[in-house]
């Protein structure tokens, strides 16, 4: 019998001819995956690149919030001392927002209100985030008849317009800056309440929350891990969207004269001032409106970036 079929029968294997191997080395720039911070940030960078209006807009608020804790970078006059002699000068190269009936430097108040409307704005929506947050968690995850009394409550709240509302504790609070914006924030709890509701209720029937009360997880603990994570996302774009919106209800209950007291450069305070001389010197009131409006669009655009554009993307 012969070689070959002795090895058919034993079922040894034939000889193959060996393949070369080749040495290991150090992986190529391509070989490997590439890190997450690197694969995000370059996601971020052609994200923006491809939304001029958005890139904008980040760029106004950027410069906004620059403005608010260091106006030196910006400007280096007072905002409060006034040359008469220059009073009612108009947008040149020495004065970019011109001067008011007292001399004084219109970009430099425009630039040091912005401290005083983006710290207004800013306590305004975190008592309406705070406050509306806990109203609508603790109303999805108890439920029962504890979600239809702070239901019934924000039903009430969201029956009165929020300027009017605004305008009715701010009355009963007092004057300054501090109590617009605590009235202000109390006017946009209820809508918080609702959005973080909704969001509750959605994500307790989720299956991964039954599956974590199945397992004998403690409710704060389901509620820590599980609830808040994923419940966050649409209320963080809310606060974004309010943002714009305080502005607005800040300037406006300041250019009604609650606000700051003069002279302090309030934003909606200028607009106030400068509207008794709309014949002679119109750059008063329309460049610091146009300082605000650029502002709430900016903040606007971002927020519906995040709401529904980078989420498609992802």
């Amino acid at each position: 019998m012969s070689q070959e079929l002795i090895d058919d029968a034993t079922g040894a294997a034939p000889d193959l001819p060996a393949r070369p191997v080749e040495p290991a080395g150090d992986p190529g720039p391509g070989d490997g995956p590439e890190p997450g911070s690197r694969v995000g940030l370059r996601r971020v960078r052609g994200f923006l690149v491809r939304r001029p209006g958005l890139l904008l807009s980040v760029l106004i608020v950027v410069l906004v919030v620059l403005a608010s804790f260091w106006p030196d970078l910006f400007t280096s006059k007072d905002p409060l001392q006034g040359v008469p002699s220059e009073n009612f000068r108009g947008p040149s190269g020495a004065h970019w927002f011109g001067t008011d009936e007292l001399g004084r430097d219109v970009f430099s108040r425009v630039v040091h209100g912005a401290q005083l409307s983006l710290k207004a704005t800013l306590i305004a929506v975190a008592v309406a985030f705070v406050v509306g947050s806990l109203i609508g968690l603790v109303a999805g995850f108890v439920g029962r008849w504890v979600d239809d009394v702070l239901m019934r409550f924000v039903d009430v709240l969201l029956s009165i317009p929020a300027l009017f509302l605004s305008l009715a504790l701010v009355t009963a609070l007092g004057y300054g800056t501090v109590k617009v914006a605590v009235a202000v924030g109390i006017a946009s709890v209820a809508s918080f309440a609702r959005v973080t509701r909704s969001e509750v209720l959605r994500v307790r029937q989720a299956v991964f929350v039954e599956a974590s009360r199945s397992c004998g997880s403690r409710w704060y603990s389901v509620l820590g891990r599980h609830v808040l994570p994923n419940a966050a996302g649409p209320v963080i774009v809310l606060a974004t969207l309010d943002f714009g919106s305080s502005i607005l209800a800040v300037s406006a209950l300041s250019f009604l004269g609650y606000g700051a007291p003069p002279p302090a450069p309030e934003w909606g305070t200028l607009i106030s001032d400068g509207r008794n001389y709309l014949a002679n010197a119109w750059w008063l009131t329309a460049l610091p409106g146009l300082a605000i409006a650029a502002t709430v669009l900016a903040t606007n655009r971002i927020a519906r970036a995040l709401d529904g554009e980078w989420s498609r993307q992802r």
